[in-house]
């Protein structure tokens, strides 16, 4: 019997505390056995409520894909054009530096042949989206707009990616430096849309 207070979304939430509190690699360090430890039950007690750990991992994902959505969402409203990149970029960033782990893990792409990744494979779909609202507003070809949300997001998380690795070993501000690798995907997004 599942124990008392015991649930998916209970196992889910301490696994995200879990990955959290590991630092950049909790996603892909975390485990069942840690998971059990935080909710007080036996790893075999798990499976009542997960698949194991790919699922767990997958719950994980879902969770931190649809925080960040909101993020981006939130930042984007009210702001158009280059001040919405800004704030979008920024808001990006940090989540990453508030929750390292589960920016990692919504980074996490579904398998679109795994019907167990329908669920995920929506809420990165609608992160795309909320992406693509913001660059409407350049007037970016709708057959450029992936191009756009690709470049935008690798920008954003090659610089998240090394600051987050101790890539940047110089002593100048990391948020000048951000500010003007946005100012350049900015330029690039504007290219796109009078290429």
């Amino acid at each position: 019997m599942p124990r008392a207070g015991l649930s998916r979304d209970a196992v889910v939430d301490a696994a995200l505390a879990v990955a959290d509190a590991a630092g950049p690699s909790g996603f892909d360090t975390l485990t069942l056995a840690a998971v059990a430890a935080r909710t007080g039950v036996a790893v075999p007690s798990l499976y009542k409520h997960v698949g194991g750990l790919d699922d767990l991992r997958r719950g994980v994902a879902l969770v931190s894909v649809r925080a960040l959505t909101r993020r981006i969402a939130g930042e984007a409203m009210g702001r158009s054009g280059p001040d919405a990149v800004r704030a979008v970029a920024r808001g990006i960033r940090s989540y990453a530096t508030e929750h390292p782990a589960l920016y990692a893990a919504a980074q996490h792409a579904a398998d679109p042949q795994d019907p167990a990744d329908a669920e995920l494979g929506a809420a990165g779909a609608e992160a795309v989206a909320a992406i693509a609202t913001v660059l409407r507003g350049f007037g970016v070809p709708e057959e450029r707009t992936v191009d756009a949300v690709r470049m935008l997001r690798a920008c954003v998380h090659g610089f998240i990616a090394l600051e987050q690795g101790g890539g940047f070993g110089l002593p100048d501000s990391l948020d000048e430096s951000f500010e003007v690798v946005v100012a350049t995907a900015v330029l690039g997004i504007e290219r796109l849309a009078t290429a």
